[in-house]
């Protein structure tokens, strides 16, 4: 296909500046997705009974469990020689480099330690709801990366390539548009299950389909993902691959004892 025939891309990372303060579109989609979260979220605890005005808090610690979560795992797997020569570069967040895996883990400690002291919110029941927004957030942050430019897929001539002008002149597969469709599918799939069965869902059925059918599809749009780790080339799978293993099989777990638990009267997903 003729080079000019495929979508070029190359939007301004910037959405406005005044002064020495810049407004990215990334950040702006980024609190985007943890704003819709915050509101999906309350209107889940109100829906159930609980307090809502505990999301706030659980919002602020989730925030800051993503952010140290995402930067750490990143620097750690995908860069590490880079980061461990020098470790304070580490702190400097605003030169990008956020891991999605990380940002799981940093969630899931919030959750566990916001869980500890409320006895009314098990850990599980927040992994549940939590699990729901953040398959929205995920692809409202995808969608900040393709504007970004960044996190582009390997080169193809398929029909409905992006030549990322800001990176180099291949027409390739737009990997973030794959993730952020995904992730929107996932949200649709756990939001549907959420409204039915609301506070009868199965402890654990939720954040388990996130975890297989998220880093499931994760896992396939790798292949077709330009690698961001500096080593392993020459290996069949990437880090982001390995790195989703272990939510894949933490999921399929989950998974098998929601249905345990549905098949002993714990909720019915026909109810």
């Amino acid at each position: 296909m003729d080079l000019l025939a495929y979508l070029h891309w190359n939007a301004d990372p910037t959405m406005f500046q005044v002064g020495p303060v810049t407004v990215r579109w990334y950040g702006l989609l980024f609190a985007g997705g943890f704003l819709a979260s915050f509101v999906l979220v309350r209107w889940m605890f109100r829906r159930e009974g609980r307090n809502p005005d505990d999301v706030e808090t659980l919002l602020v610690w989730t925030l800051i469990g993503t952010v140290v979560g995402a930067r750490l795992v990143h620097c750690l797997a995908y860069e590490p020689e880079q980061y461990l020569a020098d470790p304070l570069s580490i702190l400097r967040v605003w030169e990008g480099g956020l891991a999605s895996h990380g940002g799981m883990l940093g969630i899931v400690t919030a959750l566990f330690v916001h869980s500890r002291r409320r006895a009314d919110q098990s850990f599980l029941w927040l992994l549940d709801r939590v699990s729901v927004a953040a398959a929205l957030a995920g692809a409202f942050v995808r969608c900040g990366n393709f504007i970004n430019s960044e996190i582009i897929g390997t080169p193809t001539d398929v029909a409905w390539a992006v030549v990322f002008e800001r990176r180099d002149s291949l027409p390739r597969h737009p990997a973030q548009l794959y993730e952020a469709a995904a992730y929107f599918a996932v949200f649709g799939i756990l939001f549907a299950i959420y409204r039915r069965l609301g506070g009868r869902t199965p402890p654990g059925l939720l954040v388990g389909l996130f975890l297989v059918l998220g880093f499931g599809a994760r896992t396939l749009i790798e292949f077709v993902k330009r690698r961001q780790a500096d080593y392993g080339a020459d290996l069949p799978f990437s880090v982001g691959q390995a790195l989703s293993v272990l939510p894949i099989a933490v999921g399929v777990w989950l998974l098998v004892r929601a249905l345990r638990r549905r098949g002993d009267g714990a909720g019915s997903l026909s109810e």
